[in-house]
């Protein structure tokens, strides 16, 4: 006898349908054939124990499953579930004439209870677009899954449950979610909000700037001066996401296994790697690739803090993604392509002691040491950093000052009203959302200068002795502080204050 039943791998962030033939014959054995992994290939041992702990048994029959297609990679435990529902509906030993409008996923405990899966939020898409009635997955991530409209989905916590429910004698009922109530709960409550930040108000108004127009940033200053303290306060003034925006991070978050019974993300992702972190963990990879730091990062913040101290390599692999937004991984036998944008928020000190240009500290660090600390970073790398700020750590009175600032929701507020602007600009143009995206071509169309402006920039490069990629930066960002004052033209003062935003690219600024 042969049943078919349906599951689904995933291959970055897109799945792709499995069927599984289970074929019952004569003799004794059990051959799995299909391109299995080694956790597939032990899946015999934990149905076995499994069905025997629930009444039922392996069948004493040579069973053959095909996992077709045949020449696709299958990895992960998650397929147990299907492969012992086949074997269970091969054998006779349940009637379940339905199981193929299904999509079956799932990893068996020796109980028959299940453990969660990755990759549950792609697998129900996949299964929507194919007409699917319906898709049965560990209770664990019925929420994530669940968010797919015209979807039947069952949160199962043990094999007797779908047993029962293919019976007809079940109580299991399909989870349903309204998405757009779990998408706006929780929306205007930043768990670390701006006015936490007592002083620094010249770098809140560059994070705003930065936040409004989707500009990289670094922050140069030393220790205690509160650069991770303002660069996790980042995210609550980001526009609140799109739900296509939350689909997609919660996609990837859904890949990657870390959802954690939880539905839509409605948060900005903010990812902050330690220094030690390899490339592959960075960008994403492995032999069975799976979406790096970046790709967490997506539609949200990729906070970098002392960024000399990564290695340089792992760097220097982060310069593309940053350019093209999304991560291509290629194998001999297949590529996955990661989405990668993202806002990155880097912060270091000035020098190796971190007390270069506090007046209140004496610099212990020679002219070739700090050289050689700041040349781990590259120039291509800082190129693609549009806002460079130095962070001068906070006097005593601003620090005991009792009045209360400015909150992020605040600043949002701004923030979103400059965005809808740059939305609005760039609606013909593909894949240009926001003025940090901008090309060379775009910028001569919408940050036209007059005369004034012109001279004013020509000075500016001439005595701060700016080098030539700060141009482009420096007119990206006064667009985005022109936005910000709902000004259709550049105007000289904007350009004032974005060049103040280029420390680094200033000559001799080590000294």
């Amino acid at each position: 006898m042969l049943v078919k039943v349906y599951g689904s791998a995933v291959f970055g962030v897109e799945a792709t349908t499995i069927t599984m033939e289970v074929h019952m014959d004569k003799g004794i054995g059990y051959h799995l054939v299909g391109l299995p992994d080694n956790a597939i290939k032990e899946s015999s041992y934990r149905i076995a124990a499994a069905l025997k702990n629930n009444g039922l048994s392996l069948p004493g029959k040579k069973i053959t499953i095909n996992m077709a297609p045949a020449d696709l990679r299958k990895e992960g435990s998650a397929y147990d579930l299907p492969l012992a529902m086949g074997i269970l509906v091969g054998s006779d030993q349940i009637k379940a004439p339905e199981i193929e409008q299904y999509i079956i996923m799932g990893e068996l405990s020796l109980d028959g209870s299940l453990q969660p899966i990755r990759g549950a939020l792609p697998i129900a898409i996949k299964a929507k677009e194919e007409g699917y009635k319906g898709f049965f997955l560990p209770i664990q991530n019925v929420k994530e899954a669940a968010i797919v409209a015209g979807l039947d989905v069952y949160g199962v916590s043990n094999l007797q449950e779908i047993i029962d429910f293919f019976a007809g004698k079940g109580t299991l009922q399909p989870t349903v979610i309204d998405t757009r109530a779990e998408f706006y709960k929780t929306l205007d409550f930043p768990e670390h909000d701006f006015s936490d930040v007592r002083g620094q108000e010249s770098i809140k108004r560059c994070m705003e700037i930065a936040a409004a127009g989707g500009h990289n940033i670094i922050l140069i200053g030393p220790p205690g001066a509160g650069k991770t303290m303002l660069a996790k306060r980042v995210p609550s003034i980001l526009p609140p996401m799109t739900l296509r925006e939350a689909l997609e991070t919660t996609k990837i978050h859904s890949v990657a296994g870390k959802l954690k019974e939880v539905g839509l993300m409605n948060q900005r992702p903010f990812r902050s790697p330690h220094h030690t972190i390899s490339n592959v963990a960075l960008v994403g990879g492995g032999s069975y690739p799976q979406p790096g730091e970046i790709s967490m990062a997506h539609n949200g913040v990729l906070f970098l803090d002392e960024l000399p101290e990564f290695k340089r390599d792992v760097l220097e692999v982060m310069r593309q993604p940053l350019e093209d937004r999304e991560v291509t991984i290629s194998r001999a036998k297949f590529t996955v392509t990661y989405p990668s944008s993202f806002m990155l928020v880097a912060s270091m000190n000035p020098s190796p002691s971190g007390f270069f240009n506090d007046p209140s500290m004496p610099n212990t660090s020679s002219p070739h040491e700090m050289q050689r600390y700041m040349s781990k970073i590259s120039g291509p790398l800082l190129d693609r950093i549009d806002i460079h700020i130095e962070v001068t750590p906070v006097p005593f009175d601003k620090l005991s000052d009792d009045r209360k600032a400015e909150s992020s929701v605040e600043i949002r507020k701004r923030v979103t009203a400059a965005r809808e602007i740059q939305t609005k600009r760039f609606a013909e143009i593909d894949n240009i959302h926001y003025n940090a995206q901008m090309s060379s071509k775009l910028i001569r169309e919408f940050c036209a200068l007059d005369e004034q402006s012109k001279e004013l920039l020509k000075n500016a490069m001439e005595r701060l002795n700016l080098s030539a990629r700060a141009y482009d930066r420096i007119l990206k960002v006064a667009r985005t502080i022109a936005d910000l004052d709902n000004s259709e033209n550049v105007i000289s003062q904007h350009i004032a204050e974005a060049i103040q935003y280029r420390s680094l690219d200033r000559e001799g600024w080590l000294g």
